[in-house]
């Protein structure tokens, strides 16, 4: 008898499955059509991850920029600049790159002298002369890299790699696409009251927002590595610079793959 009713409800269950299955498949197309619009289906409207969006190969990049200096002692700089670049391919690129350096007295820059008689001691800014130049023996200020850190024009070849290709989902139908690539390469400083020139070499980090198939957003970080004569003596110096630009790309148009 036991065997008897475990059969019938075996057989229930099998005549059920399928009632189950077609009501669970019922719902899910209300849940689709709920998606859709006069575009179609969501999952018609939201492009796929795989592949590049975006592709550089064979183009040139113009990149204006502006930046600002880094942990300055004296001088915090304001660069004004541009690259050009060629992509030999979607990781490996060449660029030319200048600029000119607007210099301001630092805020952490200060001259203090100690208290006599007649005055009390205390700490003030001092003045871009004051660090471009010192007192001869007639008391007469002649030019001097008294402060490290003045620099003015800056050129670089460098040589960029983009090894990593990536996409933001910034909403439901809405994909950014980005790389992340390094940059080596050697450079020239011009630098000081003087206007003296100095080899060097730069390197960096930075990061492209595709805004569509032809312009971009840039965010670079870059040390530029160079020698620097002084008073009394010459040192090793670094520059780091913070860039925050756009580039166009030429041409403008490109075949999808």
């Amino acid at each position: 008898m036991m065997r008897s009713l475990s059969s019938w409800w075996l057989v229930l269950a099998l005549l059920a499955a399928p009632a189950f299955a077609q009501k669970a498949e019922d719902e899910a197309g209300d849940v689709s059509e709920a998606d859709k619009d006069s575009s179609g289906p969501l999952r018609d409207r939201i492009p796929p991850v795989s592949g590049h969006l975006f592709l550089m190969d064979g183009r040139f990049e113009i990149s204006p920029g502006i930046g600002l200096s880094v942990r300055d002692a004296f001088f915090t700089k304001v660069f004004f600049g541009a690259a050009l670049t060629y992509h030999f391919s979607e990781t490996i690129g060449l660029s030319l790159r200048g600029g000119y350096n607007v210099s301001l007295v630092s805020g952490a820059a200060q001259i203090c002298t100690p208290g006599d008689g007649m005055t009390a001691a205390g700490c003030r800014s001092p003045t871009i002369e004051e660090l471009t130049s010192r007192l001869d023996s007639s008391g007469t200020r002649v030019p001097e890299n008294v402060a490290y850190g003045l620099n003015t024009v800056l050129a670089s070849l460098d040589l960029q790699w983009a090894p990593i290709y990536g996409k933001l989902s910034l909403s439901a139908e809405r994909v950014l696409s980005f790389n992340m690539y390094g940059l080596v390469g050697p450079a020239l400083m011009m630098y000081g009251p003087k206007a003296e020139l100095s080899p060097g070499g730069n390197v960096g980090l930075g990061f492209r927002f595709f805004l569509n198939k032809f312009l971009t957003i840039r965010v670079e970080l870059r040390d530029t590595i160079y020698y620097e004569n002084g008073f009394p003596s010459g040192s090793l110096r670094n520059q780091l610079m913070a860039e925050f630009g756009f580039s166009i790309f030429l041409p403008t148009v490109f075949q999808e793959r």
